[in-house]
């Protein structure tokens, strides 16, 4: 796996240039990258998520579309319309801005149903059907939507099918005071993004992806990550737990996480790390669990720390399974 992580360092130590002092954010970015998933951000205005999208875009060489979502957007405005040629006497299609590859859905809770629903194919089955035509997307293809946690008003929550299409949840926050000094530093003269080049291919990433899915997943791991989200089922904190398709997505994120890390076998500790990420968003709290004030992170904590952590036997070998065992 070292040609994964080789990649990921080289996408993940450009980024850094533009966002400052977010490294392990950006390390779950390349990780839906890798999984071809999508990526919901959740934060306040101004800490730099069209800037990371964007930057993503030159980083890989990659077409980039902004959508800003308001109330009176139509689906049309998104995946685009048909046209009559009056000179060639035929319909012709013009291409909305989910034609592309880096695609930045900013302020999605603002659009309404009808028109978020226009992403549930783009996103699931990487292709738009217009006037009965359907057209595919370009690969890669990624979707990195935001919305404010804060600010309520004139908007509309995001369905549960559309919140379980997202691989990752992620939060930016706010810089620390050294972090925020050199953002200053760095924006005097221009911004950073002016600077930012290509540092791969789109054919290293599509390469990459297909790498990912041969990472090894040990028997104890898939039914720690499944004890995981069963154990979201029956949780009296939780309404509505993790589907299948969570499940999935959690294994599929540890896999490219630890091709990320060098490793071409995934470990507990991974799982560790990408559980909120990955299956926080996809659950719905109880109302007595919100009385409480216990959130979905804090839950899917608690659920973790109730769970074994299974031992040895994640390594192996391309020629013998199970070859050598890595103490934890």
């Amino acid at each position: 796996m070292a040609d994964v992580k080789s990649f990921g360092e080289r996408v993940i130590d450009n980024l850094e240039k533009v966002i400052v002092g977010k490294r392990d954010v950006l390390e779950l970015i390349v990780t839906g990258l890798l999984c071809q998933g999508h990526i919901l951000i959740e934060d306040v205005p101004g800490v730099g998520k069209t800037m990371m999208a964007r930057s993503l875009a030159r980083s890989l060489d990659c077409t980039f579309s902004r959508i800003q979502f308001t109330p009176d957007m139509l689906p049309s405005d998104v995946t685009g319309v048909s046209i009559y040629n009056q000179q060639k006497k035929k319909f012709e299609f013009r291409a909305g801005p989910i034609i592309g590859q880096i695609i930045l859905a900013d302020e999605i809770n603002r659009a309404t149903p009808k028109t978020q629903a226009a992403l549930l194919e783009a996103m699931e089955e990487h292709q738009v059907t217009v006037d009965g035509v359907t057209h595919m997307l370009p690969r890669p293809f990624m979707v990195l939507a935001t919305q404010n946690p804060i600010e309520y008003e004139g908007t509309f929550p995001l369905p549960e099918a559309q919140l379980d299409r997202f691989l990752l949840r992620v939060r930016l926050g706010y810089p620390d005071l050294s972090d925020e000094i050199k953002i200053l530093d760095d924006q005097q003269y221009q911004h950073p993004i002016e600077g930012i080049r290509a540092v791969a291919k789109e054919e290293e990433v599509l390469e990459a992806a297909e790498t990912i899915k041969g990472v090894y997943l040990s028997p104890a791991v898939k039914s720690y990550i499944t004890d995981l989200t069963r154990h979201t089922r029956q949780s009296g904190d939780i309404y509505l737990g993790a589907s299948p398709r969570g499940t999935l997505s959690l294994s599929r994120a540890c896999q490219a996480y630890a091709a990320l890390h060098g490793r071409d076998y995934v470990l507990p500790d991974d799982v560790k790390d990408l559980a909120i990420p990955v299956l926080a968003h996809r659950i719905i709290v109880s109302p007595e669990a919100r009385l409480r004030e216990l959130g979905a992170d804090r839950i899917i904590q608690d659920i973790l720390r109730g769970i074994p952590v299974p031992g040895g036997g994640f390594q192996a070998s391309a020629s013998k399974p199970n070859a050598s065992k890595k103490k934890q």
